[in-house]
């Protein structure tokens, strides 16, 4: 009880300090006389005060990030792996972002609500952002030297590092959302205008260096706190896109510096288009040596966040778990969510595996899934011995009923643009509330599935990167082979992988998409590699291939000799008792189990809902099915003989031919390759501190 007073007293004492009004961006002030010291003046007041902000981030990410907020908007489709399962006429809007706003930036402003995603208001991503800014500038301005050296100083220096951490973790999201922002990394500092996000970047990556190795690594039930395992891989993470291509403004409005307040020259890379620009920073390559070392640091200072070298699926295997305080062995960093309360991560709901099922008392409930894999991905550039695409791809979702039974059902996922299991095509399988113990089937958005923010494999694609661009191409393969070896069951054939590619830097980066995708990292990794052109051509290029092939032959073979058909044959089956399977859910296929019809593709099937809800579930217990012909083109007899065991024809690639245009041409519609990508957000215009739009963002008074 005492410590939710003092929380309480001194987040109240904070937020005297925090923004006062929506239109007034960081402008603080306030009529009190407290200070950030007075605020500062126990060990206990700092702890709450930070304790505070974890709550506010974790909210920020809940409400406003993730779920249906920036995330969903901007991250989880537009790339050369994944999209929008809805079609483009039907949700203009939504597909605005991912085509870098084709048919103008008014149409992404009138589809998206500006109050939740781009406007100052107070429930908004950019003012919760900016209240946490505040709360932690009060702590770092309120701890004193004195108390830095005291009896206490280490319980103040965690504090204070952690209160960085805050800080450069909302400045990240701000710039990667809004691009330049206004800065203030002190309550005394005057904030005028829009500051170079280059400033910005140099100013956190030196406060993260200073004060990282004042907290410890990570520990396996502190997870859902900072650590210097996270410090400096966020140190790297900014690094990496300090150096990159970015958007920047043309209008004059911005001074583009860095952290000594020296002008940048840029390398642009395309052509200048609505106002903006894209380019990196000429210095890119000490940013790279910047991140180098924050990513070995982190190597060195792992702790309790370990790398399973012979299972992919582990990590998210453990991500389902809903044991409170329980956290996956991988993760630097997790926001955790508990089963049944109001307020959970959106993603199992909203990106994970979709479902059919009503939003309440149905099972399973409802799930969405927006993010989806395009088929030329999914067939023709993941490895079929990936183990990673059966996990990260799914082909089926989960109907809540068959005729009058109502459960569990596994169903094939259609290409017919729908959300939901309804259509859209293959969904992301990393989320999915089958694979709880204890599946919740109440409410939706509610399962307690933990949300992931940070894991060791982003340490070791990290390092392989930049050793790549630094020229040691040794230490690069190293790295690389960490996650391509998990992938492949003991040998990622690094050599011949990068053998494909004009450079090895491309190669690392395709393998950061295979190593993460359907988890939102590739639309702004190929945006800051300056990937993002070449690699929507090709996409484009080997989608309309397939089409043709599956419009001339009925079927496509790719490279990889994965075939896809324009049927495929699917039959309702009983694992247990037909396969001899311990569970309906099944895992990554094992090795030579490919012909086997339910186990192959894996990672997929359903909860054991006959042991719950048995005065529901089908009887006959037939919740799997068997699917045939997937990856390859079936002959006559082969056919003929899966008819006479009780398969039947399921639409697949056809679906892909009628709506050839959801595929082909929706993809980036109406971008060029080479003009500047906005991808950014619009916030509103703030005359006093010189805020426009920009990025091609109209900039009359409103938006």
């Amino acid at each position: 009880m005492m410590r939710n007073k003092i929380l309480t007293v001194a987040l109240c004492s904070a937020s005297m300090l925090a923004v006062t009004s929506c239109s007034d961006y960081l402008e603080t002030g306030s009529p009190s006389t407290v200070t950030a010291k007075d605020v500062m003046s126990s060990v206990d007041n700092c702890r709450s005060a930070m304790d505070g902000t974890y709550t506010s981030l974790h909210n920020v990410l809940l409400n406003q990030v993730y779920g249906a907020g920036l995330y969903y908007a901007l991250d989880v489709a537009g790339s050369d792996i994944e999209r929008h399962p809805e079609g483009y006429d039907a949700q203009p809007a939504r597909r605005q972002p991912e085509s870098f706003a084709e048919g103008g930036t008014a149409e992404i402003i009138a589809g998206y609500n500006p109050t939740t995603y781009g406007k100052e208001a107070p429930s908004s991503a950019y003012a919760m952002l900016y209240n946490i800014i505040t709360v932690t500038n009060t702590i770092t301005d309120g701890i004193s030297d004195v108390q830095l050296n005291g009896k206490d100083a280490e319980s103040y220096k965690k504090i204070y590092a952690e209160a960085v951490c805050m800080r450069a973790t909302c400045y990240r999201e701000l710039i990667k959302y809004y691009g330049d922002v206004p800065f203030r990394n002190s309550l005394e500092n005057q904030v005028n205008g829009l500051a170079s996000r280059d400033y910005i970047y140099d100013v956190i990556l030196g406060e993260l260096e200073k004060y990282a190795s004042w907290l410890s690594p990570v520990k396996a039930a502190e997870k859902n706190h900072f650590s210097s395992t996270y410090a400096y891989t966020l140190a790297g993470r900014i690094a990496l896109e300090a150096a990159g291509y970015q958007t920047r403004r043309t209008d004059g409005s911005v001074n583009y510096v860095d952290g000594n307040g020296n002008a940048l020259q840029y390398e642009k890379k395309g052509t200048d288009a609505n106002a903006a620009t894209y380019g990196r920073r000429t210095d890119y390559k000490n940013l790279y040596e910047k991140a180098q070392k924050f990513f070995e640091l982190a190597e060195q200072n792992l702790g309790d966040a370990t790398f399973d070298a012979n299972d992919y699926s582990t990590f998210f295997t453990q991500l389902h778990q809903e044991a409170e305080g329980s956290y996956a062995d991988e993760s630097i960093f997790e926001d955790e969510f508990m089963q049944g309360a109001s307020g959970n991560d959106e993603r199992p709901y909203s990106i994970g595996r979709p479902a059919t099922g009503a939003s309440k008392a149905n099972y399973p409930c409802k799930s969405y899934g927006q993010c989806r894999i395009n088929p030329a991905f999914y067939y023709g550039m993941f490895d079929p011995q990936d183990v990673r695409r059966d996990v990260s791809c799914t082909v089926t979702g989960t109907t809540n009923s068959i005729g009058a039974k109502k459960g569990g059902y596994e169903c094939i996922i259609p290409f017919t643009p729908a959300s939901q299991a309804k259509g859209g095509g293959i969904a992301c399988g990393k989320f999915d509330e089958n694979r709880q113990n204890t599946v919740w089937t109440a409410n939706q958005r509610r399962s307690g599935i933990n949300a992931p923010y940070m894991r060791v494999s982003e340490v070791y694609l990290g390092l392989a990167e930049c050793y790549a661009v630094l020229g040691d191409e040794a230490k690069a393969k190293q790295y690389l082979a960490k996650t391509r070896d998990r992938a492949f069951r003991g040998d990622g054939r690094v050599e011949e992988f990068v053998s494909k590619y004009d450079n090895l830097f491309e190669a690392v980066i395709d393998e950061r998409g295979f190593e993460f995708a359907a988890e939102g990292d590739r639309r702004f990794t190929l945006i800051r590699t300056g990937l993002i052109g070449k690699k929507v051509k090709e996409l484009k290029e080997l989608t309309a291939a397939m089409v043709q092939g599956l419009k001339d032959k009925g079927y496509y073979e790719f490279e990889n000799g994965n075939v896809i058909s324009n049927v495929i044959y699917t039959k309702r089956v009983d694992p247990k008792t037909e396969y001899n399977l311990n569970s309906r859910l099944t895992g990554v296929c094992p090795e030579g189990q490919e012909d086997n019809p339910v186990l192959y593709p894996g990672w997929r099937g359903q909860h054991d809902w006959e042991n719950i809800y048995s005065s529901i579930y089908s009887s006959d217990g037939k919740s799997n099915l068997a699917i045939k012909g997937l990856f390859n083109k079936l002959s006559e007899e082969e056919v003929n003989a899966l008819l006479e065991d009780g398969y039947s024809v399921q639409s697949w690639g056809a679906d892909i031919v009628a709506n050839e245009k959801e595929y082909v041409d929706y993809v980036f519609k109406g971008w060029d390759y080479e003009s500047a990508p906005i991808y950014l957000f619009p916030f509103s215009l703030n005359a006093r501190l010189g805020v426009t739009n920009g990025y091609g963002f109209s900039n009359g008074s409103t938006y």
